[in-house]
């Protein structure tokens, strides 16, 4: 049994030029699709090394978090041993705890309301993993979710092919434990001193209770990670969540905008935004049905794909202010019925996840 090849296919209407499926270039001539490759890489790098160089952690040993090297308390010993009045006391909570927390939720509910799930789409190390298991599924099975009822497509927005074959089982099953023990090893070095869980590791000589943590936590992040990935980020991240609530308050907020005007050069094309959506999405509907959106912008790559012989050029992209004002209050039964008769004769919705 052979690996799955990824090649041309046979041209069976315009020229595609072949592409590594990075979109067109943006920031310094860097593809956008690489910039958040780039973000993503380095914030997951982040996220397993920061407990290691006590970057941030909360060390259950000492009962408080150390951030940069620095114990972070929220200086209420000495008003328990009687050295610091009740101001004092109310002072350094406000200090140490409530500002920081503001500052930190403020900024991340501001961008969200300006610019929607782009912590998500840019920076999550739990999205990166999703959007990993998601390729590495569909080389499997053809499909990026064991829940979709149709695969999608063996043609690739840049004219490339990806055939399914079961042989990458072998690299789904192992990558989906291999995630789920690292996430539990990470998320215990939060906890714990990094150098006594690693330590104890290197070993084999775990605690009881780690033992049991990290069996656990493995346990059902290989569920999530295997089985319902798509719908913890959509229904179950309280992160997301707050992202999307705010982004979904902003009618003027950064948005995937679609020129329905010119729905049927749609018709042309296999409805490659809604196949390489990672979140499983149908980036040509409106905003209120695209609440879970994360801003990776792949949709509207694979649309300058698909439309890069048309002079006219992409029917998705970015929009923000009156053109996203549009988008929030586009009716929902109207932009069905434009996607309806957008849609291939040989089908492209795909189906949902449930």
């Amino acid at each position: 049994m052979k690996p799955a090849a990824t090649r041309p296919l046979p041209s069976t209407g315009p020229a595609v030029a072949p592409h590594v499926g990075n979109g067109k270039a943006g920031w310094l001539g860097v593809p956008v699709q690489r910039w958040r490759q780039i973000t993503q890489a380095g914030f997951f790098l982040l996220f397993i090394f920061a407990p290691v160089f006590d970057i941030f952690r909360l060390d259950l040993n000492v009962k408080h978090f150390i951030f940069f090297g620095l114990d972070w308390t929220l200086g209420l010993d000495d008003f328990v041993a009687g050295r610091a009045s009740p101001a004092q006391a109310a002072l350094n909570l406000v200090l140490r705890g409530f500002l920081p927390l503001l500052g930190i939720g403020g900024t991340l509910i501001y961008v969200s309301w300006k610019w929607g799930r782009l912590y998500c789409g840019w920076l999550c190390p739990h999205f990166s993993i999703v959007e990993t298991i998601n390729q590495t599924l569909r080389r499997a099975i053809g499909k990026q979710s064991l829940w979709d009822k149709k695969p999608v497509p063996t043609r690739n927005p840049d004219g490339s092919e990806t055939k399914p074959d079961a042989i990458w089982w072998f690299a789904v099953l192992p990558l989906v434990i291999l995630c789920a023990m690292l996430w539990a090893v990470v998320l215990l070095t939060y906890l714990l001193p990094p150098a006594e869980i690693y330590g104890n590791l290197w070993h084999g000589t775990p605690t009881r209770n780690q033992t049991i943590f990290l069996t656990a936590a493995s346990i059902a992040f290989f569920v999530e990670f295997m089985f319902a990935r798509h719908l913890f980020c959509r229904y179950a991240c309280a992160i997301g969540l707050f992202q999307s609530l705010a982004w979904m308050a902003n009618d003027k907020a950064m948005v995937v905008g679609f020129k329905r005007e010119r729905a049927k050069d749609c018709s042309t094309c296999f409805s490659a935004c809604d196949h390489v959506c990672p979140m499983r999405l149908n980036p040509r509907n409106v905003k209120r049905m695209m609440f879970a959106c994360v801003q990776c912008g792949q949709c509207v790559d694979a649309c300058e794909h698909t439309q890069e012989e048309n002079p006219s050029g992409s029917l998705l992209n970015w929009v923000h202010d009156m053109r996203a004002e549009s988008e929030a209050a586009f009716n929902v039964g109207a932009a069905r019925r434009i996607m309806l008769k957008s849609v291939p004769a040989d089908g492209g919705e795909k189906e949902k996840e449930h």
